[in-house]
C-alpha cells in the first residue's frame, strides 16, 4: 500500500504530541486564569457571608429592641382590668365614703397612681378620647352608634372605657358610643 502523505490514520501519534509542545507560559497562564476564578468565587461567597452576617446582627437588634419594648404586652393587657376596676372604685367613692373609709380612699388612688406610673416606665400610654372627638378605628372601637342632636355623625358621644398602648402598638382600643348624626327619624 502507497502511503499517503497528511492522512492523519497514518500519522505517528508521538509525532503529533511533540508538534502540540506545552510551554510553561501556557501552563502558567491557564492556572493563572483557575486561580482568578477561584479567587472572585471565594471573594463573592465572602461578600454574600459578610452580608447575611450584618443582616442576621440588625435582625437580632431589633428582635431584642422589640422584645425590650413588647415583651410585657401580654401581662400588661393583664393589668388593664386592674387600672378599670381602680377606677371604678374611685367613680363609685361618695363623700360619705371618704368621710367614713378616707384611709381606705387613699390606698386606692395610690394604687392607682403607682400603677399609671409603672405604665408610664414601660412606655404604657392612656387613650382618653373625650366627648366631642372624632371617632379613630385606630384607637376606639365602637360599642354603639346612636342619633344625637347638635352632633356630627362620627364624633365620640360617650366613653366607657379607655384604651391603652404599649410604645407605638395597640394594647386595647377605647370602648366609646358614636354619634350617627342629627336627631333619629320618626
Amino acid at each position: 500500500m502507497e502511503e499517503i502523505e497528511g492522512d492523519p490514520f497514518l500519522d505517528d501519534p508521538e509525532a503529533e504530541v511533540a508538534d502540540e509542545e506545552i510551554t510553561d507560559e501556557a501552563v502558567a497562564a491557564e492556572e493563572s486564569t483557575a486561580l482568578r476564578s477561584e479567587v472572585a468565587d471565594l471573594k463573592d461567597r465572602l461578600l454574600r457571608a459578610l452580608a447575611d452576617t450584618e443582616n442576621l446582627r440588625k435582625r437580632a437588634e431589633r428582635d431584642r429592641r422589640d422584645a425590650e419594648l413588647y415583651g410585657a404586652t401580654r401581662f400588661a393587657r393583664d393589668m388593664l382590668s386592674l387600672h378599670d376596676n381602680l377606677d371604678r372604685a374611685l367613680d363609685n367613692v361618695t363623700d360619705a365614703v371618704r368621710d367614713t373609709a378616707p384611709g381606705l380612699v387613699e390606698g386606692i388612688e395610690l394604687t392607682r397612681r403607682e400603677l399609671l406610673n409603672a405604665f408610664e416606665r414601660n412606655k404604657i400610654e392612656k387613650i382618653d378620647p373625650k366627648p366631642g372627638d372624632r371617632f379613630d378605628p385606630k384607637f376606639h372601637q365602637a360599642m354603639f352608634e346612636a342619633p344625637v342632636p347638635g352632633t356630627k355623625a362620627g364624633d365620640v358621644i360617650q366613653v366607657m372605657s379607655p384604651g391603652f398602648t404599649i410604645a407605638d402598638r395597640l394594647l386595647r382600643p377605647a370602648q366609646v358610643g358614636v354619634s350617627a348624626g342629627g336627631p333619629a327619624k320618626q
